[in-house]
């Protein structure tokens, strides 16, 4: 760290009811709205005002003489971080992938405001925590778990970082045909796309799919590796299936070369709207990120 204090900088997303109110302009009007459809809004304000009350303990927890920013996840790629930032992400665990591309090394607190509901794999922390953690974390002395990070680049340089999985396949549901590389090892495919997966990714995507077609492949979050899977890989004369699962450890490369006339995409976390183009020709490499997501440990 140096010498300047640190800054907080505290992302949340939009609530439900705040995004009601925004649609709807009045409570009263959004309670309509909710009720014709079997539901209630005293739920969606009980969800709300847990966040609010984890954002308050939050708040006091910061030292008076530092910094602090307030930022939505919308706002994020237009946020720039520092250094010397203490990062909390209050809300759900999909926040914290949304945020792990735009950090560079920067300590993350992950509070969980709806631990009953939430699974709080990326944010493990009660609000409470903060009063204990930010200290050290903006000294640098918090205990970190550096949660590894996939990255895919395009032979012109662009690329894309994810804290769970990268997919490569054609936008709609079209097949997807490409020639795959990966140690010495090459295979032209038609499939429904490829998923390469973090530790922390193999708990969702990529365990549906080793669970449907029984493979066993573990993946360490924290460990330097990655897991390829290809979705339904279809074998005819001219593709195979040979090469449809596998680890990628540090340093080494699943190569992919565009086979696809239009339509080839390659996005990162889910965030389909965030792709590169990946048409005919094209070449990718996807490997483990330099970057990792450090989050603090309570």
């Amino acid at each position: 760290m140096t010498g300047t204090a640190p800054r907080v900088v505290v992302v949340t997303r939009e609530t439900d009811y705040e995004a009601l109110l925004a649609r709807h302009a009045t409570r009263e009007q959004a309670r309509f709205f909710l009720e014709s459809r079997g539901q209630t809004l005293e739920a969606v304000e009980d969800r709300h005002a847990k966040l609010q009350a984890a954002l308050q303990k939050v708040r006091a927890a910061i030292p008076l003489d530092w910094r602090r920013s307030l930022i939505r996840r919308r706002d994020l790629d237009r946020f720039l971080f520092g250094p010397e930032d203490v990062v909390v992400a209050v809300g759900q665990d999909g926040l914290v992938a949304n945020l792990a591309k735009y950090l560079d090394g920067q300590p993350v607190l992950g509070i969980n405001p709806e631990p009953e509901v939430n699974p709080g794999v990326l944010v493990p922390l009660p609000p409470e925590a903060a009063e204990d953690l930010l200290l050290p974390a903006g000294r640098g002395e918090a205990a970190l778990e550096p949660r590894t990070m996939a990255e895919a680049r395009l032979d012109d340089g662009q690329g894309l970082l994810a804290l769970n999985e990268i997919f490569v396949g054609h936008r709609s549901h079209q097949s997807a045909r490409y020639r795959l590389s990966q140690d010495g090892q090459v295979e032209e495919q038609s499939s429904s796309g490829i998923i390469v997966s973090t530790g922390t990714g193999a708990t969702g995507w990529a365990r549906s799919i080793m669970e449907s077609r029984r493979i066993a492949l573990e993946l360490d979050p924290v460990a330097r590796e990655l897991g390829f899977f290809v979705r339904e890989p279809w074998p005819s004369a001219a593709t195979g299936t040979a090469l449809s699962a596998g680890r990628l450890g540090d340093g080494a490369a699943l190569e992919v070369l565009s086979h696809m006339q239009s339509g080839g995409v390659v996005f990162a976390d889910g965030i389909e709207t965030d792709h590169l183009g990946f048409d005919w020709g094209r070449r990718l490499e996807v490997r483990v990120a330099e970057r990792r997501l450090n989050l603090v440990r309570g």
